[in-house]
This record gives C-alpha cells, structure tokens and sequence, in this order.
C-alpha cells in the first residue's frame, strides 16, 4: 500500500459485497495483518464481512458487541438492512455510516472495524480501538516537587481527554487536521474560544496546511516548519508534556497543538521569559518561586558569559584582575601546553560530551561516568598540567549553571563558545558587542504576530509580574499583554 489515501476520496462504498471487499483486498494486498471475517444474517441470508487490523482492535470488544449480536439477531425482512443493523443490532458506542472509501481506510488504519453489507451502499465504522498505550507517568524531563504527577502519553484522544479533564468549559475548542502525504497524521489545535486570538488561530492553520513533507511523526516536525524564524537559535514554540501546563497556557488565550503519535504539546505564542519559567513555579509560595526565577536569568548570564569572560580577562586585561588573583593564575597556569583560549574550547566540549553521554547510557551506568568523568579524570587533567585548575573551575561554573536552563540547552552552547571565541580575539570588547547583537536579535524575535519580549512594549509593572518574578496570584489580575481579554481576576481589576 502507497499509504496515500487521497486517490480514494472520490471513490464511494459500492452495493455489492464481493466488489467491496476485492477493492480492499487491493489496497491492503501487502498488508500481512488485515483480517477479514464474514458472517450471514438469520433469517434474510445477507452477508456482512468485518475488516480489522490485528492487534490494533480490542478483540473481546470485537467479539461481545459486533460478531455475536451479528449472528445472532433474526433480521425482518422489509426494513433497511443497515439502519436496522445500526439502530438495533450494534451495541458499540461510536458507531459512523461512511460512503467515501477513504474515510473507511483511515478508520481500520486507526484501530477501528469495517463492516460492509451486501445490498447496502453505506459501510459502517465501529469503535473497536484496543492497541496498547503507555500508561499516566510524570514526564521524566519536567518533574516537579509539588503538584500534579500525569503526563501525556503518544496517543491524541488521550491526551485530549487530559486537557478536557483540566477545562470543563464548553468553550474549548478542538480542530483536526490531517498532515503528512503518507502517515496522515491527525494534528488537534486546541484553544478556549473566548480568549485566543482568532487571526493567530487562522494564521496557525494556514502555516500546518502548507507543510508538504512524507509523514509527521514528532511535534518537532510541526514546530520546525511554522516557526517564524526558521534560523534563529531561539525557539517561538513551547513544548510541554504536561496537561496541566498546556491548560494554564490555554487559559491565558494560547494555542496548544497535539500531534498524534507523540506526548509532546506544542504551545504558542511562545515568549522569551517563559525559558525561565519552571513548571512548579505557581504550585509552591510565591516567595520561593521568585527567588528560583532569578536564579535563572543569573545562571543563564553565567552559563554564557563565566568561560568568556575569563578568557578575556587572563588575555587581554589582567590589570583588571586583583595582583593575588593574577599571581595565582599565571602561577597554576605554568606548565599547560594549551593557550586559554584552546583550553576553554577543549574543556566546555569535553563538558558536553560527558553531559550527552550521561543521558544516552543506562541510568545504572549514568552516575558512575560523571564521578569518573567529572571528578577522576579532571582531578588528573589538572595534576598532569594538562589543563589548569581556574579555567576548569570557570567552566565547570559555566555548565552548571547551564543545567538551571534546560529550554535554553542549546542556545547556551552555541552562545557560549561564539562569546568565548569573540572574547578571545578581541577581549570584553568583542564580548560586548556580540552579548549587544545577542541582546538586539532577542528584541526583534516574534512569534505568531507577538513580540518575544512583550512586557517590554510599553513596560508597566503590570506586565512584569509574572516574568523575572512571580507574584501572588491575588496580584496577578490580569492575562499577558497580547490577550486581547485581558481581565483574569474581576474585582478592583483595571484593564492596562
């Protein structure tokens, strides 16, 4: 099968049964795991054959609700033969007439039967789905210390009924597409009707119905092709495997996209200040978040700017540096084959490649190879001269800090090797320049028509209470500065 079901969409369900099932026959003729079955109805002779994929269907569902009331039932013999069979027959609870052959496709791909009639000109699709799913688990990636522990999983209709589950309003609003020529892939937009912007909705639909590509088996594939700034280091797409940070965004009038397929949500429009943002943040006191979102934004600055900065000084301004301070780095630094510059390249790579062996090797493994690689082989590094103790405590400073910003993981790299290469040829001044550019590209970035930097469009104290702090909620009345409805808490509320 070419896995292209648009040829199919002009095609309709035929009266005669063998017709019917040679077409299928067709189009599943390499297909080892369609099963067809065809039972006679009592009474009248007519035959229905049921079209399924093993091992995608609940087969005990299959058996209690479609086969036995099947040949079982004394059809009469002067009424419609498939309203009669759907009205008073099936006991399954989704239960569809389709006429289009690809409708009746995309049904047994995903897990539903087919069950066709003789003498009948609709097909009907049951509701047998029964592949295995992985089960509510706490995304390992964003775990917190207090608050709720679900996580998606990689089927949508389950991850919707998470956020259902979380928006009891009938004023969530859910669209389905269909992307990707060969995997079909079902991607639901979601949105609270009252609060998102409807020209963002518009403009997200129009950006996923552009995508021409195979098949769509990630988010990222989503978010890389409607991006606004498909080169920029800086991501305009939130992701997220947790419900309750998709509702929270949806209830301050963003969009969530679900891909079929994958436990990863996509949010937008995304801003700058929610890389700073921790999951838990309004689950603890508002003092306690505060002092972690500051923690952020100092260890994203020194994630960035610690190895470059350095370099600089021990380079080109030492007269900066206090006369001990000096002394004691010219005085450790005697001995090492490398210049500083070389060395601070060596150890930040090395750095990356023990995190990124960390996290791909067994877990049983994973604290093992950071002692040794963090604590035996650098210990010897500096014993054996090879690299000086100051530049691997800079680094070493450097990577951590890195760790408080995992959504900035791999602007961090990029930033930090691109400052420290610029502090090495021209000292705190290419530093300066570069961190001035860095800063410049920041306040220009957008995302869905929205500046990445909002609350600094027309700054008010407002809009900086839920950005480098987190205020009580009693505090914060109103939604972000791009809701159109801003109002979030009615009493004493005035609109800013």
């Amino acid at each position: 099968m070419s896995g292209l079901t648009s040829e199919y969409e002009n095609m309709t369900v035929l009266s005669d049964l063998e017709s019917n099932l040679r077409l299928f026959g067709q189009i599943f003729k390499n297909d080892a795991i369609l099963r067809i079955r065809t039972v006679e109805l009592k009474n009248i002779g007519t035959k229905c054959s049921l079209l399924y994929m093993d091992g995608m269907v609940n087969t005990e569902m299959l058996n209690d609700s479609v086969v036995r009331p099947l040949v079982t039932v004394i059809a009469p013999k002067q009424e419609n033969i498939c309203d009669f069979i759907c009205d008073k027959v099936l006991f399954a609870a989704d239960l569809k007439k389709q006429t289009v052959i690809a409708d009746c496709i995309r049904a047994i791909l995903y897990g539903d039967t087919l069950l066709l009639i003789d003498n009948s000109l609709y097909a009907l699709t049951i509701n047998t789905k029964g592949f295995k799913t992985r089960g509510i688990t706490e995304p390992a990636d964003e775990r917190v210390l207090q608050g709720p522990r679900e996580g998606f999983g990689e089927t949508a209709m389950f991850n919707l009924s998470m956020i259902r589950r979380k928006l009891l309003t009938p004023d969530l609003c859910i669209e389905m597409l269909r992307v990707g020529r060969r995997t079909e892939t079902m991607v639901f937009i979601c949105y609270l009707g009252s609060l998102a912007d409807k020209n963002q909705v518009a403009e997200l639909k129009k950006r996923i119905n552009k995508i021409d590509i195979d098949g769509i088996l990630d988010a990222n594939y989503i978010a890389e092709n409607i991006r606004d700034h498909k080169t920029s280091l800086l991501k305009t797409t939130g992701t997220t495997e947790r419900p309750d940070i998709v509702a929270a965004r949806m209830l301050e009038g963003r969009i969530a996209v679900v891909v079929d397929g994958t436990p990863t949500v996509l949010t937008l429009p995304y801003l700058f200040s929610e890389n700073f943002q921790s999951d838990e943040d309004y689950y603890v006191s508002y003092l306690v978040a505060a002092v972690g979102r500051i923690l952020r934004y100092i260890c994203f600055f020194a994630a960035i700017s610690v190895p470059a900065i350095f370099v600089a000084l021990i380079t080109f301004h030492k007269q900066l540096l206090p006369t001990s301070f000096a002394l004691s780095v010219a005085q450790l630094r005697g001995g090492v084959p490398l210049s500083s510059f070389m060395e601070c390249i060596t150890l930040i790579l090395v750095f990356e490649i023990l995190k990124e062996t960390g996290l791909r090797t067994p877990q049983s493994l994973g604290h093992a190879l950071s002692i040794v690689g963090g604590l035996v082989v650098g210990q010897a590094a500096v014993e054996a001269r090879i690299i000086s103790a100051p530049m691997l405590i800079a680094v070493a400073l450097s990577g951590i800090s890195g760790l408080m910003v995992p959504r900035l993981k791999g602007v961090v790299f990029y930033m930090r090797l691109i400052l420290t290469f610029a502090a090495a040829i021209f000292g705190l001044y290419g530093y300066i320049a570069l961190m001035s550019i860095f800063l410049i590209r920041v306040l220009s970035l957008g995302s869905f028509g929205v500046d990445y930097t909002v609350s600094l469009d027309n700054p008010k104290l407002e809009r900086f209470k839920d950005t480098v702090l987190r205020v009580p909620w009693p505090m914060m009345k109103t939604r972000p500065a791009f809701n159109k409805n801003k109002i979030r808490i009615k009493e004493d509320c005035d609109e800013t």
